[in-house]
C-alpha cells in the first residue's frame, strides 16, 4: 500500500493565523502584480517599437486572455478550496482526486478555448473592436497568443493549488520567472529582430511556457500527498464540486470583460456626443464641434475650411456648400 505523506501536515492546521496571512497574502499579491506585467510590458515596448496601432491591436486581443484567466481561476481556485477542505477533513485520497480532476479539466478547457479562438479569430476580433486599421496587427498578435493560451491557463490553475498545498513562494517564483523572461525578450524581438507585435506575442508565450514548466514540475513534489494516475480519473461529483467552489472567482474575473466592453462602448458614445453636442458659451453658434477652434484662441476661424466641421458650421448658420465654384446658398430656399 502506498504510503501517503500525511505526516507533513498542512501549515493551515499548525501555524498561527497572523503568520499564515503574512506568509500567503504577500506572495499572492506579488504574484498578481507580476502577472499584470505581461500586458503592461507588452504595451510599453509595442508603443515604442510599433506605435499606437500596435497598442490598439493588443487591446483588441486582451479580452480573450481575460476570459481564459476567468476559466482557469474557476478551476484552479475551486481545486485549491477543495484541496484545503479535504486536507482539513483528513481525507487525503479525495484531496488528491480533486487536484487531479482540476488539472484534467483545465487542460481540456484550455485546449478547447484555444481551438475555438483560432478557428473563429476573425469574428472574435471584430467583436472585441478590431478595426480595419488594427486588423493586421491584431491578427498577428492574436494568432500567437491563441496558441499560447494553454500555457497561460494550466499554470494559472496549478499555482492556485500550489498555494493551498503550502508553497506560495514557489507559485510566486514561477510567475516571476515568466514575467522576467517576457520583459527581457520583448525588446530583443521588437527592436533587434524587428518582429513587431509578433515578437511581443512570442516573448509572452515563452514566458508562459517557463511558468508552465515550473508549475508542472511541482506536481511531483506535493507536500501533502503523492499524486498518481488514479487522481486524473474524472469523477462527475468531484468536478461539479470543484467548479461550484470556483464559480465566484470566474464571475469576478469575467465581470472585468463586461466592464471593459461597456466602458469602450461608453467612450465611443461620449466621443460622438461631444463631437455633435459640445456647447461652447463663448461661441457665436449654439454648439462647438470637435475640430472647431475656440474663437478666443483662434480668432482666424477654421484652419481647414474644407473640412466637414466647417461645412457643418455653415449649415448651422443657414448656408450649405454647393458644387465647387457655385458658392453657398441659403438652405431655406
Amino acid at each position: 500500500m502506498e504510503k501517503e505523506v500525511a505526516e507533513a501536515k498542512s501549515p493551515f492546521a499548525t501555524e498561527p493565523i497572523g503568520r499564515l496571512i503574512l506568509k500567503f497574502a504577500v506572495p499572492c499579491v506579488i504574484s498578481l502584480l507580476v502577472n499584470s506585467l505581461y500586458n503592461i510590458v507588452d504595451q510599453i515596448f509595442i508603443g515604442w517599437g510599433v506605435g499606437y496601432l500596435g497598442n490598439g491591436a493588443t487591446n483588441a486581443v486582451f479580452p480573450i486572455t481575460i476570459v481564459a484567466l476567468a476559466l482557469c481561476l474557476m478551476i484552479g481556485d475551486g481545486g485549491a478550496v477543495y484541496l484545503s477542505l479535504k486536507l482539513g477533513e483528513g481525507d487525503i485520497a479525495s484531496a488528491k482526486r480533486g487536484v487531479g480532476n482540476a488539472i484534467v479539466m483545465v487542460v481540456a478547457v484550455s485546449i478547447v478555448l484555444a481551438a475555438v479562438f483560432l478557428i473563429f479569430i476573425d469574428p472574435i476580433l471584430k467583436l472585441f473592436g478590431a478595426t480595419d486599421a488594427l486588423w493586421d496587427y491584431a491578427l498577428q498578435y492574436g494568432t500567437i497568443i491563441g496558441f499560447g493560451l494553454p500555457f497561460m491557463m494550466i499554470p494559472g490553475a496549478i499555482n492556485s493549488m500550489i498555494r493551498a498545498d503550502g508553497s506560495p513562494k514557489y507559485a510566486m517564483m514561477s510567475m516571476a520567472l515568466g514575467a522576467v523572461l517576457n520583459t527581457i525578450l520583448d525588446p530583443v524581438f521588437i527592436f533587434i529582430f524587428h518582429m513587431g507585435v509578433q515578437g511581443a506575442a512570442i516573448a509572452t508565450v515563452i514566458g508562459q511556457v517557463a511558468t508552465f514548466i515550473m508549475a508542472v514540475t511541482y506536481l511531483f513534489r506535493f507536500k501533502t500527498f503523492r499524486i498518481d494516475r488514479t487522481a486524473f480519473v474524472l469523477k462527475a461529483k468531484t468536478c461539479v464540486t470543484v467548479l461550484s467552489l470556483g464559480i465566484s472567482s470566474f464571475i469576478t474575473q469575467f465581470a472585468i470583460t463586461i466592464v471593459m466592453a461597456l466602458t469602450n462602448n461608453l467612450f465611443g458614445f461620449l466621443r460622438r456626443f461631444v463631437r455633435l453636442r459640445f456647447r461652447n458659451p463663448h461661441d457665436g453658434h449654439r454648439y462647438r464641434h470637435e475640430g472647431q477652434p475656440d474663437p478666443h484662441l483662434h480668432p482666424g476661424g477654421y484652419r481647414r475650411r474644407g473640412s466637414a466641421d466647417h461645412r457643418l458650421q455653415l449649415w448651422r448658420q443657414g448656408f450649405y456648400p454647393c458644387e465647387k465654384g457655385a458658392g453657398h446658398r441659403d438652405r431655406s430656399l
